[in-house]
């Protein structure tokens, strides 16, 4: 959704019916907490594979030849976002940690800044939303302007305290600010298998957003 721009500061994220927010999102806290830190599945064991012996002559006099399976890289286990990359946007962020103030979810006041909520999960875990806000500016120059302009297949990249981490975004979604509300149970889900949400202001009328851009993204690396 392509918004008209005009003059002005960057406006902070408030969400509609934001004290019911608060009692959401502290009440995922208390409830699944314990899966934002766990960290990722353990690579499958790789079983030996054995072949029998043949008795022959030329067998007792060769040594038998084995083959090394190959290795894989371990991937990056779940760790504090210091990064956000997005290509098809060309936009690369410093992200700091944030936590739910008087009922909002506030990024931080640079808009070049994203905000990664600490109350949920860490990227690259196996369980847990990894939420993370930036602020849109109508004027140009927030880290977020066109987040609302991604598209399902367009990657992210996490640069977190452990690792690099790569995402595949599945979904964009523009809500209103009281629909959002009313969804944020499933937005700030930390049941769900491990994945990323991006969230921005949308919808600017001169005075105020009336919406907010939800990215979904999956871990694909």
């Amino acid at each position: 959704m392509t918004t008209a721009r005009r003059r002005g500061r960057p406006a902070p994220l408030r969400w509609g019916g934001s004290i019911a927010l608060a009692g959401i999102g502290l009440a995922l806290v208390g409830g699944y907490l314990q899966f934002g830190d766990r960290a990722g599945a353990a690579a499958p064991d790789q079983a030996a594979i054995s072949t029998p012996s043949v008795k022959s002559p030329s067998a007792a006099k060769t040594p038998a030849r084995t083959t090394t399976a190959p290795t894989r890289k371990p991937a990056a286990r779940p760790g504090r976002p210091l990064r956000i990359s997005i290509p098809r946007l060309e936009v690369s962020a410093p992200v700091v940690e944030i936590s739910i103030d008087e009922g909002s979810l506030t990024p931080p006041s640079n808009p070049q800044k994203l905000g990664w909520w600490s109350g949920g999960a860490q990227p690259g875990a196996r369980l847990g939303s990894a939420i993370i806000t930036g602020h849109t500016v109508h004027t140009g120059g927030g880290a977020f302007d066109n987040l609302g302009q991604l598209l399902p297949g367009d990657t992210v990249g996490v640069t977190t305290s452990r690792g690099q981490l790569a995402y595949r975004v599945t979904a964009v979604t523009t809500y209103r600010k009281q629909t959002l509300a009313k969804s944020a149970a499933q937005v700030f889900d930390q049941s769900v298998p491990g994945r990323l949400v991006l969230i921005t202001c949308e919808d600017w009328n001169g005075k105020v957003y009336l919406s907010n851009a939800v990215v979904i993204a999956q871990r694909i690396a």
